[in-house]
This record gives structure tokens, sequence and C-alpha cells, in this order.
């Protein structure tokens, strides 16, 4: 392989240092495959280079991909979405970091607030007297004191709305991560080589 498409490769390569290594050097191996098959189709080093775009597009593309094909939330997920951010670009600066900073803190404080109602509850019909349970307060419309089972429906309801909010902006996250994905299979032509990931 000439200099200058190993170049190419190891600009792509720093943009994917985040990816666990296994699945940077499938996309390496990949990448290097096309490559391979454009040269023994006669493609000299700069009409591959202008096929397969810039490095950091290309490495972008596959993050995407990579984002769109694993389910839930899980911290690899997580990571796999800093080294996207990191390559995203100017859009990706405002969206990926506000919508990255809601889902997980929506998701959590949703899952939080029926639990802590209950447990205020559960310590007002019991009268258990629970360390610290005086200072979880339910806030309605102006209104604190409130019978504590009317309380816990109102974090019930409130977490609801809120873990579905959170689900809502992660697949946003995730809608963004595909269309920019979408780079990838522009980038790559008929008789480019590369696999859709």
């Amino acid at each position: 392989m000439e200099k200058v498409l190993e170049t190419y490769l190891e600009k792509v390569e720093k943009y994917l240092k985040r990816v666990p290594v296994s699945e940077r050097t499938d996309i390496l191996k990949e990448i290097k495959s096309g490559i391979c098959e454009l040269q023994n189709n006669g493609k000299n080093p700069d009409e591959i280079i202008e096929r397969l775009g810039k490095p950091g597009d290309l490495a972008k593309a596959y993050l995407a991909d990579i984002l769109s094909e694993e389910k839930g939330v899980s911290w690899n997920k997580f990571l796999l979405v800093c080294a996207f951010y990191s390559v995203a670009g100017l859009s990706g600066m405002f969206i990926i970091p506000c919508l990255g900073i809601i889902a997980p803190s929506f998701i959590f404080f949703g899952a939080a607030m029926p639990v802590l109602g209950f447990i205020k509850m559960v310590d007002n019909v019991f009268n258990l007297n629970i360390p610290y349970v005086e200072n979880i307060n339910v806030c309605f419309n102006g209104i604190e004191n409130f019978n504590p089972v009317l309380g816990f429906a109102i974090t019930a309801l409130s977490g609801i709305l809120l873990y579905l909010a959170g689900r809502g902006a992660w697949k946003l996250l995730l809608l963004y991560c595909r269309k920019t994905g979408s780079i990838k299979r522009k980038l790559q032509g008929a008789d480019c080589g590369l696999q859709d990931r």
C-alpha cells in the first residue's frame, strides 16, 4: 500500500481512538480491504481518497453505524457517543452534548422520583420516621402538603413523563447519529468494496 493511503488510514484510526480496539480493528480492516480492491480495479491513490472522502467524515459515518446497531443504554454506547462527538463537527457540538445530558438525566430522575415518593408515602403511612425523609418534598402548583398517597401519585406520573422524555431524547440522539451515518453510504460507491456495517 502506498504511503499516502497509509497516512489516510492513520488519520481515520486517530479519529477512532475512543472506539474499543476490536471494533476499531474491524473498521480499519474493512477500509483497507476496500482500498485494496479499488487499487486492484486500477484506481490511483488520489482517486481512492477522493472516493472515501475526508478521514473524519468516514470515521464519523462508521461511528454512527455502530451507535445505531447497539440497543439500549450502556457505558460502551456512551463512550461511542463521545467518540462520535469528537468527529461530528459544529452541529454535533450543540446537539450531542444537549441530548447526551438530557437523556440520562431525565431517565435517572424519572426512575428516582417515584421511588422517593414511595419512600415518603410509606414513611408517612406507617409513621416509620426514616432519617432524612422529611427532606423529600412533593411540591405541585405551590402546594407542598399533600396526602401521602396523592404525593406518590404525582411523583409516579412526573417520573413516567420524565423517563419518557429521556428515552425520547436518547432516540433523537441516535437518529442524529444515524443521519450523519448516511455520509458513509454516500461515500461508498458501487465499486468501492466497503460493506455496510
